[in-house]
């Protein structure tokens, strides 16, 4: 508790930092702020926050915590109460904060590693059928696989623009369905590694076996899934990350009670679930638009390969930590 106190106590600069901003951030200077100073206001404002959470949590003095409170209510205020919307706060938070976030943390880490590495191993099990013979019928099914070869042997591209836009809302719910799934078991952590690994192991086996040279409808498969599968893959692991972010708060609390261990978890694991919701709805919208049309394969491929491109870039490029924010973030992630 008094090393708690101590650490609170040397914030205090901070603390004061912050009052200087709100002196300055009234509704009309705010707006024409340079962006440097909003984000110092920003970034001042969530650490109170934080600061004000550990005070209520160890029951710290009440002149701390009334004091903070008063602190975090006028910078709420400062920064809130402009009418105008703050381009370079949330360009901050969309293209520096949620990559490197994402980047650094573990959870996304240990998901992408179990949800693509089965994955890959499925589809190449599924697809060597003479090595494995059998596997993706066990795995899939009679039933499951017929129907696949059905669909995909009488399937037509070039369909209207009516039937496209149904099918967006369908792709929509159906694959935000298996990521719900994924996300609503990581919680449990076992359950939810099981259901990353069991959908996983179902995606690769049904891509391996429809990739087959003798499979009925293997061509058309390859070329419908071809633009929008990156975005749902990806979008998936994602969401079973942001289950198991806040699995990890029951699990491990780092000092505080469980309650708001999970609290604080579950505020980590927003911009991952963000990012992949953003990412179902791309691929919904590729898969009912594009993946489709009667458009050539080649530009099928083409924005396949800058939709994987694109996601290199926002969570390897953009994500990785600079050195300034090095420390804090690896930290943060663990």
């Amino acid at each position: 508790m008094a090393n708690l106190a101590e650490t609170l106590e040397k914030r205090r600069e901070d603390w004061l930092e912050l009052e200087k901003l709100i002196k300055h951030a009234s509704a009309r200077s705010l707006r024409h702020s340079r962006g440097d100073l909003l984000l110092r206001l920003s970034d001042r404002y969530r650490s109170a926050c934080a600061d004000l959470a550990m005070a209520e949590q160890y029951q710290l003095s009440q002149e701390t915590i009334g004091y903070l409170h008063g602190l975090v209510g006028r910078a709420h205020n400062a920064i809130y109460r402009s009418t105008n919307f703050q381009w370079y706060l949330w360009w901050d938070i969309i293209f520096r904060q949620a990559p490197q976030q994402i980047f650094n943390d573990r959870c996304v880490q240990i998901s992408a590693v179990l949800f693509f590495g089965l994955f890959s191993l499925s589809t190449y099990l599924a697809y060597d059928e003479q090595t494995f013979p059998g596997f993706a019928e066990r795995m899939l099914g009679a039933e499951q696989i017929s129907a696949m070869e059905d669909s995909f042997s009488d399937i037509e591209f070039g369909r209207s623009i009516d039937q496209n836009l149904t099918m967006v809302a369908f792709y929509i719910q159906h694959n935000t369905g298996i990521g719900l799934q994924c996300f609503a078991m990581g919680p449990l952590i076992i359950p939810g590694l099981y259901t990353t690994g069991y959908n996983a192991t179902t995606l690769g086996a049904s891509f391996g076996y429809m990739a087959r040279a003798d499979t009925s409808g293997g061509d058309n498969f390859l070329e419908f899934v071809t633009a929008h599968g990156a975005f749902e893959l990806t979008a998936i692991a994602l969401a079973a990350a942001a289950g198991l972010r806040i699995g990890t708060g029951w699990l491990f609390t780092r000092g505080l009670t469980r309650v708001a261990s999970l609290e604080q978890r579950a505020r980590e694991a927003i911009p991952v679930m963000a990012v992949s919701g953003v990412l179902f709805f791309l691929a919904a919208l590729t898969e009912g638009m594009l993946s489709p049309s009667a458009v050539p394969y080649f530009f099928k491929a083409m924005w396949g390969v800058f939709s994987s491109s694109l996601m290199m870039f926002y969570f390897v490029v953009l994500g990785y930590p600079n050195q300034q924010r090095a420390a804090g973030d690896t930290s943060r992630a663990t």
